[in-house]
């Protein structure tokens, strides 16, 4: 939802601001091998649908639901998940827009596993994610890479781009690895504008793979989260968990076996991604339930309770009320502190009447759910 303040812009404008080149490095996706804090939002909402799910499922069978009909609404939910992302895909478009990289696309496609698995031993989960972490790492490994005479401009990459990796870890460079290979396949089978070539940022549909696994970390997370142990048992495990992961992460990523790739989702960042994950929910833990600091987190929890409307309304409705305020105060309202600070003023403005919004819905019980 910040998104919308665009330290981009104020970085651009003040370029000798360390201060707000920070704030914009954190507020970007990095160019391709690395993290930035921005890069933590998806799996932190991917994580967190495993987390939930013990309890949802917790209180349905408590309230006599049955397997068939809790799997339908699974399923249900699954293509809602997947047709509503394609929609906000699709708004700026001449026609709809099949792609599924999007955050609510990703957890749709996954869902549905994740649910079967919600109902499986714990050793069937930890097979499972062994499984898809071993797996899609072989399939980038023995995807052969691309020859002499490959043409990587026609994929959007330049063949000396600055971040492209080398030797072994080639395999799993932009827009030529297994998962772009697949793309062009796949997204040429529905009808679109222009045949598929490459995704810009060099995201993949293949990557709702990988993400399965760090929705079923985030269910590790929610069963020891459900748990009657004590609060301190659960914070060491948050925490001992959440460095293991970490440190696998790195320990791949340092060794050449696999680079650290939001945006292919690899598994080195399922590790990563899941271990800082672990460590918030550790942070957030102990701040609110074993310190008992609540109150401050009352701004977050509105948009907490509509999580799936707060992504909507952001992506959706945010170039509108822009829009309405520049109608209603003058195009230049923004610039009240000068114009390199425009975007913060405009943004701030757009992003507290998202938040109003959500807190209406918060105080009249309206929560859209799934």
């Amino acid at each position: 939802m910040a998104e919308v303040l665009s330290f981009r812009r104020v970085a651009e404008a003040l370029p000798d601001s360390r201060f707000w080149q920070f704030l914009d490095f954190h507020q970007s996706h990095v160019p391709w091998v690395g993290c930035s804090l921005h890069d933590l939002i998806q799996p932190s909402f991917t994580f967190l649908v495993g987390v939930a799910l013990p309890f949802s499922i917790g209180s349905r069978l408590a309230k006599g639901a049955k397997f068939g009909p809790l799997l339908r609404h699974a399923i249900v939910r699954s293509l809602i998940l997947i047709l509503l992302g394609i929609f906000l895909r699709s708004l700026h478009s001449q026609q709809t827009n099949f792609t599924f990289e999007d955050t609510l696309t990703q957890i749709g496609l996954g869902y549905p596993f994740l649910f079967l698995l919600g109902f499986s031993s714990q050793r069937v989960q930890l097979g499972a994610l062994a499984l898809i972490l071993v797996g899609y790492w072989a399939a980038f490994a023995f995807f052969p890479l691309p020859g002499a005479g490959f043409n990587y401009e026609a994929v959007g990459v330049a063949p000396d781009w600055e971040h492209n990796l080398r030797g072994f870890a080639a395999h799993w460079n932009m827009n030529t690895n297994f998962a772009w290979y697949f793309d062009r396949w796949f997204l040429n089978l529905f009808p679109r504008e222009n045949p598929f070539t490459h995704n810009g940022g060099g995201y993949a549909t293949l990557s709702f793979i990988p993400a399965l696994g760090t929705m079923i970390l985030g269910l590790f997370a929610g069963k020891a989260l459900r748990a009657t142990t004590a609060q301190k048992v659960k914070l060491k495990f948050f925490l001992i968990t959440g460095i293991s992961l970490l440190a696998a992460g790195v320990l791949l990523h340092v060794m050449g076996i696999n680079p650290i790739v939001k945006r292919i989702w690899t598994p080195a960042w399922v590790l990563f991604s899941g271990g800082c994950c672990f460590l918030l929910l550790a942070l957030f833990y102990w701040v609110i339930d074993v310190a008992n600091y609540k109150k401050w987190s009352f701004p977050l929890m509105v948009i907490g309770m509509n999580s799936i409307a707060a992504y909507v309304i952001a992506d959706g409705f945010g170039s509108f009320i822009a829009s309405s305020l520049s109608i209603h105060l003058g195009q230049d309202y923004d610039q009240v502190f000068g114009l390199p600070y425009a975007t913060l003023v405009k943004g701030s403005l757009v992003l507290l009447v998202e938040w109003y919004i959500l807190y209406w819905m918060y105080k009249n019980k309206i929560y859209i759910k799934v």
